[in-house]
């Protein structure tokens, strides 16, 4: 896939702080489906600063936030055989969330996300991931998105 998940967004549904595109002070993520996984890349700066040299968990949060409801919508265009073109027919939005930490998220490294399905049931979807640098997991999440209805 060539295009994120979020800019596929209908423009309505597309001023996260996090990944939308249409919100011009935001972090604005970018998730791909690559086969049976999302992957994501983001670059802390400083100004995401916890303790010197680490990034604050909340960032660390969002992002896997972002990622979980970006990843949720392409599994389910996915599994109901929907392109993934723009204005994307799936929005999903977050029930629930949980991060667990590993270890301290190094500032200033690009950190990857990736994210898998770990199933589906009507508009509920569960999708399980983690927050690397390098080689070293960060932290793990997994999150219920919901399908938001037409």
């Amino acid at each position: 896939m060539s295009q994120a998940i979020q800019d596929l967004y209908p423009e309505n549904l597309a001023h996260c702080y996090g990944c939308g595109k249409n919100n011009p002070n935001g972090l604005h993520l970018k998730t791909y489906l690559v086969g049976h996984e999302t992957v994501a890349h983001f670059t802390p700066s400083e100004e995401y600063t916890a303790l010197p040299g680490s990034v604050y968990g909340g960032l660390v949060a969002s992002l896997l936030d972002c990622h979980g409801t970006g990843s949720a919508a392409a599994f389910a265009c996915q599994q109901k055989g929907i392109a993934l073109e723009a204005p994307l027919a799936v929005r999903c939005v977050t029930a629930s969330l949980k991060v667990d930490f590993k270890a301290p998220t190094p500032m200033g490294v690009e950190l990857e996300l990736k994210g898998k399905l770990r199933s589906i049931e009507g508009r509920k979807i569960w999708v399980d991931m983690t927050l690397s640098a390098g080689e070293t997991p960060c932290a793990t999440g997994e999150i219920l998105a919901i399908e938001l209805k037409d």
